[in-house]
């Protein structure tokens, strides 16, 4: 997408990290007058380290003076907004309470619908910003229907579009991504080349607020332990074995069942009102479709059906299926040959090729007609 930049101002989100570095050098170099700024969103003196261990996570304190010296180094101002209030309102609790309802959330897409494209697209315009940007590699494009499309990153191995069904139009007016038309190498190179200080950081793969991934320990400190222990039961309800928390498991979990049994058994559902953990055979993760509310629409369908392919979680391939709209934000969605292991709160995604159409928040498995566990594996 072709924006004028002459002097237009761009606050670009920088978590420490080589992506948002290097995000922000571009768009200097762009002619625009950048200003970084980081989210101060977690206290980690909350968390106590083991010893001599480090944490490769982001948004740490360490992330936020690497963010500092690169913006010293490229010439552009710097801010820290503190926003560890909201974060706990609209990331850490929602985790929480996900968890405790008996579904497996998705933090991250949280983050940035509340965060980065609401509150910090919010701030960039208090600083008299156009626009705000990020190290996303996603893209933006407007057609000649004039809508803008949200696309993948063409970097395939880190296309990150999944993550921002939530965005609406007004919200891509405002936004760039410098990263999108690029790969993680060349990346690196611009840094490596440029001598930026996180050229070789490694990137983070833990959930920033849980920098040890024990997020079992996390879901315990926030709300105690042994309160939701219950059966192990089978679809039909036959108690099978006791498990100390439904919080500790998950759709398609094989290990720490502790149950002796003729062939492997998998969480195939979760039913966190009663406090039992469903399991069954691998057959029956498999399920002809599901159910998903809080859909966004990125390109608003022409009619109340939609042909697409979905995304189930982050790192599935995209499958073919159909999409029925229903009353209140909410869809059916239909696959074309069964799928393993649909996961309530998860996020479903809907793409046309490269480009994304909206999706929203798995609710349950199955279909009007058709539960989990009926339909044949491929």
């Amino acid at each position: 997408m072709v924006r004028d930049n002459k002097k237009k101002r761009v606050v670009i989100a920088m978590s420490g990290g080589v992506d948002s570095s290097v995000a922000a050098l571009l768009l200097r170099d762009e002619g625009y007058d950048v200003i970084g700024l980081s989210m101060q969103i977690w206290d980690y003196s909350t968390f106590v380290a083991k010893e001599g261990e480090k944490f490769g996570t982001c948004c740490s304190l360490d992330d936020i003076y690497d963010a500092r010296r690169v913006a010293e180094q490229i010439g552009i101002p710097f801010y820290v907004v503190n926003f560890e209030e909201e974060f706990r309102r609209h990331v850490i609790d929602d985790f929480v309470d996900e968890y405790f309802r008996g579904r497996t959330p998705n933090p991250c897409v949280r983050c940035n619908q509340r965060l980065k494209f609401e509150l910090l697209l919010a701030k960039a315009r208090d600083l008299g910003a156009e626009y705000i940007a990020t190290g996303h590699y996603a893209r933006i494009e407007r057609e000649s229907d004039g809508l803008l499309h949200l696309l993948k990153g063409a970097d395939p191995g880190k296309d990150q579009s999944y993550f921002l069904f939530t965005l609406t139009q007004e919200q891509l007016a405002h936004t760039l991504f410098p990263l999108g038309g690029m790969t993680k190498p060349e990346v690196r190179e611009i840094a490596a080349r440029n001598k930026l200080r996180v050229a070789e950081k490694s990137e983070s793969q833990e959930i920033c607020f849980v920098p040890d991934d024990d997020y079992v320990r996390f879901l315990e400190e926030e709300r105690g332990q042994g309160r939701l222990s219950g059966d192990i039961v089978d679809k039909s309800g036959r108690k099978l074995g006791r498990h100390d928390g439904t919080y500790r498991y998950t759709i398609g979990q094989r290990r720490g069942l502790g149950i002796s049994h003729p062939e492997p058994l998998y969480v195939t559902g979760i039913d966190a009102e009663r406090n039992e953990v469903i399991v069954g055979t691998k057959q029956e993760l498999y399920t002809s479709g599901l159910t998903a509310s809080e859909v966004n629409w990125i390109t608003p369908p022409a009619g109340e059906t939609v042909e697409a392919s979905c995304k189930i979680r982050y790192r599935h391939s995209p499958v073919p299926c159909t999409v029925t709209i229903l009353h209140g934000n909410r869809v059916e969605v239909r696959f074309d040959s069964p799928e393993k292991s649909v996961t309530p709160g998860q996020a479903v995604v809907f793409y046309r090729g490269d480009e994304v159409l909206g999706g929203g928040w798995i609710d349950k498995a199955g279909t009007g007609d058709q539960g989990p566990g009926t339909g044949e594996m491929r």
